[in-house]
């Protein structure tokens, strides 16, 4: 049976907004039609007040971590970060499972339709397979900058990548965890490893000490590195931040998401471009708040015209899993992104980083992208539509 949903207005996101449309969707959410208010039969319609939206596209996430909620505490900066991380992985196989099904559930609630998410295990496959979320897993790999690893730890992890779904509905490729992590050996592997047209995500740029190892030898990794008594006698700073290493070694024909990405500056961003025309940078605010107390200075993407992407990270640093909320603080310490643009980088773009826009992303006849209602302001002036975002702004997912 069909349904037939209206608001005040519709935010395609991929054309203009459309005042009260109609949506006609099939009972598996494809959108048959979108249709002015007076070409359908009034009695058959779901009204709504509002802007609908397509589904919000989460495309940095750790869902096996999210029984750490609570466990580490804010502001610690990275390094210490990802020590506690580390001290904390082993837990009751309940629990952690119990918590990826809470934390799937909850990213239903707050109308996410699609997920990246990052997977040192096979913690998550089953939830994923029962999830109506789309699920991309980037099974992280590393070895700690040492190339005599890098064939044992990349076979260790592709029995987890071997454990994850590919099909219709979830997708997986290989990944490198950091450019601080990772050797040119098994940079090499990953590429190797990962079919054509694949998305490879890298964490990036996210303190302070990952430029200073990079470009001088310096920082707070080498005392990282001595406590896990990880020698680096063999690494050479190439004098150059961090995402040139990354991208010395990356695959250039494959869709590269950078995440994060707190310190990149108008030229790391665009020697990326210049690297690969498949780029995409994925920002978790409200995760660089609660770790470094620091956001990336969007201004510096937009001038570069960069294809962002918005994620939540996990619940080990994050205080929930919520897209819009990301939206939020976004719009509270950088008020020059508009609310149009921030909607855009939260559904369409994620959406194709993920090379899920076929179906996801934006309102469009033919496509299943879940439908969101949001309450913004709408201001209506001189046959202009503007949106503002309200601060008790809430989302309801509504197909």
């Amino acid at each position: 049976m069909q349904k037939k949903i209206t608001a005040d207005y519709i935010l395609p996101i991929s054309s203009k907004p459309i005042k009260q449309g109609v949506i006609t969707l099939e009972e598996d959410g494809k959108i048959v039609s979108i249709q002015p208010i007076d070409a359908v039969d009034d009695g058959n319609i779901e009204k709504f007040e509002g802007v609908l939206i397509p589904g919000f596209i989460n495309t940095h996430c750790h869902l096996e971590l999210s029984h750490m909620k609570g466990k580490i505490n804010s502001g610690s900066t990275l390094i210490p970060f990802i020590s506690d991380v580390v001290s904390y992985r082993e837990f009751p196989e309940e629990q952690i499972l119990e918590a990826i099904k809470l934390a799937d559930e909850e990213m239903i609630r707050e109308g996410i339709v699609a997920v990246g998410d990052i997977s040192n295990k096979l913690d998550t496959v089953k939830q994923k397979s029962n999830s109506p979320i789309r699920y991309y897993s980037f099974i992280e790999m590393f070895d700690f900058l040492q190339d005599s690893w890098a064939d044992k730890e990349f076979e260790k992890y592709l029995a987890v990548f071997q454990g994850h779904e590919d099909n219709n509905k979830n997708k997986k490729s290989c990944v490198p965890h950091a450019p601080y992590t990772v050797s040119t050996k098994l940079f090499q592997l990953i590429n190797d490893q990962n079919k054509k047209k694949s998305t490879v995500s890298i964490h990036n740029q996210e303190t302070t000490a990952e430029n200073e190892l990079f470009i001088n030898k310096t920082g707070g990794f080498l005392d990282f590195y001595k406590g896990f008594k990880i020698p680096l006698d063999a690494f050479q700073a190439t004098g150059n931040s961090s995402i040139h290493y990354a991208i010395q070694h990356m695959d250039p024909k494959q869709k590269t998401l950078f995440v994060h990405n707190t310190l990149s500056t108008e030229a790391d961003i665009k020697a990326a471009h210049d690297w690969n025309k498949q780029v995409y940078w994925a920002t978790c605010p409200n995760a660089n708040l609660y770790i470094e107390n620091r956001l990336p200075i969007y201004k510096n993407f937009i001038n570069q015209h960069a294809k962002m992407t918005i994620g939540t990270d996990s619940l080990t640093s994050n205080w929930q899993l919520s897209i819009l909320d990301e939206i939020k603080t976004i719009a509270k310490f950088q008020s020059n992104v508009p609310i149009e643009t921030l909607l855009k980088w939260a559904t369409l773009n994620g959406a194709e980083a993920l090379s899920m826009d076929e179906e996801l992303g934006s309102i469009e006849v033919g496509k299943r992208p879940g439908i969101n209602l949001l309450n913004l302001e709408i201001k209506e002036t001189n046959n202009e539509v503007r949106f503002n975002l309200k601060s008790d702004c809430q989302v309801k997912k509504i197909a």
